[in-house]
């Protein structure tokens, strides 16, 4: 039995939905995105930085740092002036960029998905084994193989989160590539819970999406995302930090 806690700890947000019965013809992926923490960089740089920015920017630190509102200038976000708003995102990208984190992402494609399998797997699940077998590897690599991992997921509805603690449980406890438990425990965190891990998360996974979908479109934040993927001892990203399925 695991006992003694990781050095790290996993946040985790999703882009794109999971249906694979109406796919979005704009946005035909599913993204999952794991950024992976070094707990004592994240407690005592990144959270504090992006608390800062809270206060100069809303004058408060209750503000929940949502991608689509931000994109879209919803709710704390209508209220910014074009300065403020520009201010705001260049010190939000510094915030990233500085960050000690590294990133796990997996893109499935659901037309191709639904195109090659005659019963294809649920996308949430099949992004979340890919995932944490590349997360397993590289925390092991991390010397942290034998200590429990937290991942943190946003919760999504009660029979969602049942199923995917129950898929999470069976990838977990030896149905994935390695055929052995790993240690890993899910965490399932409230939309609303105002956690810096979880926000960086969020801002994270559209970019990462639009990057597969649209390589040639300028994509701000993931010019600073390509620095933090997994990659092996070559350099490469593709198969260790980005998964793209099929």
């Amino acid at each position: 039995m695991t006992t003694a806690f990781s050095d790290y700890i996993v946040y985790v947000d999703e882009s794109g939905d999971h249906s694979l019965e109406s796919v979005n013809p704009e946005y035909p992926l599913f993204v999952l995105s794991f950024c992976i923490f070094l707990k004592n960089a994240y407690a005592s740089t990144m959270t504090p930085a992006v608390r800062k920015l809270k206060f100069e920017t809303f004058g408060h630190d209750m503000v929940v740092l949502h991608e689509i509102d931000i994109r879209k200038k919803k709710g704390a976000f209508a209220k910014l002036g074009k300065d403020a708003r520009e201010g705001f995102l260049n010190t939000l990208t510094d915030i990233i960029e500085a960050a000690d984190f590294r990133l796990v992402a997996v893109v499935i494609d659901k037309h191709k998905l639904k195109a090659r399998y005659a019963t294809p797997e649920h996308p949430y699940h099949l992004a979340m084994e890919f995932g944490l077998e590349r997360i397993y590897r590289y925390l092991k690599s991390m010397g942290q193989d034998g200590r429990l991992t937290h991942l943190v997921c946003e919760a999504r509805g009660a029979k969602e989160d049942a199923e995917l603690e129950l898929e999470f449980r069976r990838i977990r406890d030896g149905r994935n590539i390695f055929n052995k438990p790993l240690p890993f425990e899910l965490v399932v965190a409230d939309k609303k819970t105002n956690s810096e891990g979880m926000q960086l998360a969020d801002l994270t996974a559209r970019p990462i999406g639009l990057s597969v979908l649209r390589p040639e479109q300028v994509n701000r934040t993931h010019a600073v995302l390509e620095k933090k993927f997994c990659r092996d001892g070559n350099g490469i990203k593709a198969g260790i930090g980005l998964k793209v399925f099929p």
